[in-house]
Parts: C-alpha cells; sequence; structure tokens
C-alpha cells in the first residue's frame, strides 16, 4: 500500500509530450473511484503539453475488459502511450483474485507483444476508502502518476 503522496514528483524532470498521442482506458466499473483517475491522468497529460485532440478515450464495462480495450487503440490508433485505468476491491469471494491476477498479466503482455508501453493503473485495494485514498484522496491520485509513467515511456519508446 502507498504511504506517500501519489501525485508527487519533480515537474522539471518530465519530458514535453506535445508531440505524443496517448490512449486512456477507462473502466466503468466504480465510476466514482475511475473518473477521478481518469482526470487526474487526463489533466497531467495537458499539463505537461498533450493536446487534447491527441488523448484518445475509451471506456470498458470492467476491469477485466481494460485488456481488449487496450489492444483495441493499439491497432486502431497510432498512440505512443496507453494508460489502463481500473479498481477492483476487495470482496467475499476469489473474483478479487482471479481479476487482478488476469488483468495485471493481460497488460504484461500488451507491453510485451505490442511497442506501445501500456501503463497499469488500476487500483487494487481491499476497501473503498483505500480506493478513494488513492483516487485523489490523502495519498493523491494514482492516475498522476501513471500519466507521468506514459509520458517517460513514450519518450524512451521515441529513443
Amino acid at each position: 500500500m502507498a504511504t506517500t503522496n501519489l501525485s508527487a514528483y519533480d515537474k522539471n524532470t518530465i519530458p514535453d509530450a506535445k508531440d505524443y498521442k496517448f490512449g486512456i482506458v477507462v473502466s466503468e466499473w466504480n465510476p466514482d473511484i475511475t473518473d477521478n483517475l481518469h482526470k487526474g491522468a487526463f489533466d497531467t497529460l495537458i499539463e505537461h503539453g498533450a493536446k487534447k485532440e491527441n488523448i484518445f478515450s475509451l471506456n470498458v464495462p470492467g476491469s477485466f475488459e481494460l485488456i481488449y480495450g487496450s489492444k483495441h487503440l493499439i491497432k486502431t490508433q497510432k498512440l505512443d502511450a496507453i494508460i489502463a485505468i481500473g479498481n477492483v476491491i476487495q470482496g467475499e469471494t476469489k473474483h478479487f483474485d482471479y481479476v487482478c491476477e488476469a488483468v495485471s498479466q493481460g497488460i504484461k503482455d500488451i507491453n510485451l507483444q505490442y511497442d506501445v508501453p501500456t501503463i497499469f493503473c488500476v487500483l487494487t485495494d481491499n476497501t473503498k476508502q483505500q480506493s478513494i485514498d488513492r483516487s485523489g484522496g490523502i495519498y493523491g491520485n494514482k492516475g498522476i502518476e501513471s500519466a507521468i509513467a506514459a509520458i517517460k515511456m513514450a519518450a524512451i519508446n521515441k529513443m
């Protein structure tokens, strides 16, 4: 679990994103969390020079579908990086374990199969409060951190 502010970073170390195109795939499950993560990511990309017309957002039903949604954007758009945004909260069954494992492995596989960095921005928390704390609450916004990772990875990919 994060114990520091996820949104804290040195803005002077971030490459200019004006020439990059980004995809953001967002799970519709737990929209109060994923909408905040999306806003954090989108606003951060814009703050670092990305143009609104170069940010392509796609909603998918749940976190499991982030894998297909990310692959779809890679195949239909010329992107420099993708951010996959979701939220899975522990329940009383093993469903949490299966979804978290599948999504993390699926995003890993996309990173191996394609030359488009895909950033894992899926909160996998034990409680709703933990998700709130990491999507604009006391620990900042993981969407911001993911946007910074996307910019840095896009820059690496252009080297």
